[in-house]
């Protein structure tokens, strides 16, 4: 009985030992942890501040690109300055963007084809040379470049391809047939338009589309679908003023006869040669130019001339007599216009002819052009077995 009663005394003591302890690690693991949860939470106040100085920078930033990007796109705070922007049909709104940066219009090209994506601009932009400025915004911009041919840079487009000897005339039934304009929509510009851009073109000659015989020069060529008929003949007029410029101009003003005579010349050298004796054609057509005293008497007797005036590809007699300008069997000189438009060969060799003593020549049966200096020789020719006319 007293053993028990001590043992159980000492339980009890022990007991009361071990869990007094695991009170006491119990509160220094409690008290350990809650230090450490302040020392993370740090100083409240200052944690606020910088929020708020994150808060303060961030929206400065996004403020300084804000307004940058409003300068650009309102055309704020730019030196004034005009310059000239060619939109071709090879461009798209990307490269146009380029265009304008790098002629100071714009600074962030990404911001400006996202407004051009914005406001389809691809719809309005098309092929054409613009006068600008720096004071126009990024809407001006884009209006300042709207077609002037009546199409867009989205627009379907064709490719011609116009041979060296055609006429005006064909010339528009040619880009009437591909859907590039209208025959009477074409014919309209080619009578009635000012090409005031061009001085070759006779402006006085209103009513007449033999005014810019010679100069639609003849090349392929890539239309837009129903384009404006001014904008599509001007393409023509301005690869002429191109091809017929610098080195080739120096000729013609070192020349004895005025452009307008060395294109009729090379229409004529067109319309009569094979492909292989230009330059010989040319001699003959100058010998009888510069010699009227020779028994051709200033005649050019070329037959390309008068079908030009007669529509008849096969001369009657009737033909032969009929009273006009380019009947050169009764008119001396020069017709008084191209009857084709020449390609830069025939004009080469108006401006370059062979220096030969032929006043005549007649198409044999081997295909080719025989040349003759004088009429008995040329007769004896043409009454033989081989000629081909």
């Amino acid at each position: 009985m007293s053993d028990y009663q001590h043992n159980t005394t000492g339980w009890d003591r022990d007991q009361v030992r071990r869990q007094t302890g695991e009170r006491g690690r119990s509160s220094s693991s409690g008290g350990s942890g809650s230090n450490r949860r302040r020392r993370k939470r740090g100083n409240p106040v200052l944690n606020v501040v910088l929020y708020l100085v994150c808060v303060v920078v961030v929206s400065a930033l996004l403020a300084g690109v804000g307004w940058l990007l409003a300068n650009d796109l309102c055309a704020l705070n730019k030196e004034y300055k005009e310059v000239t922007i060619e939109v071709t049909k090879d461009d798209s709104v990307s490269s146009v963007a380029q265009k304008l940066k790098d002629e100071g219009l714009i600074e962030y090209k990404w911001f400006f084809r996202l407004f051009a994506w914005i406001s389809d601009a691809d719809q309005k932009i098309g092929e054409g040379t613009y006068e600008l400025n720096t004071n126009m915004d990024y809407r001006a911009l884009i209006l300042g470049m709207a077609s002037n041919t009546g199409q867009s840079l989205s627009a379907d487009t064709v490719t011609v391809m116009i041979p060296e000897g055609y006429t005006v005339q064909q010339i528009i039934n040619l880009l009437a047939e591909n859907g590039v304009s209208t025959v009477e929509e074409l014919t309209e510009a080619a009578q009635s338009h000012e090409f005031t851009d061009y001085e070759f073109v006779d402006n006085t000659n209103l009513g007449s589309i033999t005014r810019l015989e010679g100069y639609l020069f003849p090349d392929t060529y890539e239309f837009y679908v129903g384009e404006n008929a001014v904008s599509a003949l001007s393409r023509l007029l301005s690869n002429f003023a191109r091809q017929v410029d610098g080195e080739v101009r120096e000729m013609v003003e070192a020349s004895d006869y005025s452009l307008h005579e060395i294109i009729t010349i090379a229409s004529l050298i067109e319309k009569e040669t094979d492909g292989s004796d230009r330059t010989t054609i040319a001699s003959v057509i100058y010998n009888r130019l510069n010699n009227p005293s020779y028994e051709t008497g200033g005649l050019l007797q070329i037959d390309a001339s008068l079908v030009y005036a007669t529509g008849h590809t096969v001369l009657t007699e009737e033909d032969m007599a009929v009273d006009s300008p380019y009947n050169l069997y009764t008119h001396t000189g020069l017709p008084p216009t191209p009857i084709a438009n020449p390609g830069l060969a025939s004009i080469m060799a108006a401006l370059e002819p062979a220096n030969t003593d032929y006043y005549y020549y007649a198409l044999g049966t081997d295909g080719s052009h025989h040349y003759f200096t004088n009429y008995t020789d040329h007769q004896n020719f043409v009454n033989s077995s081989e000629y081909g006319g």
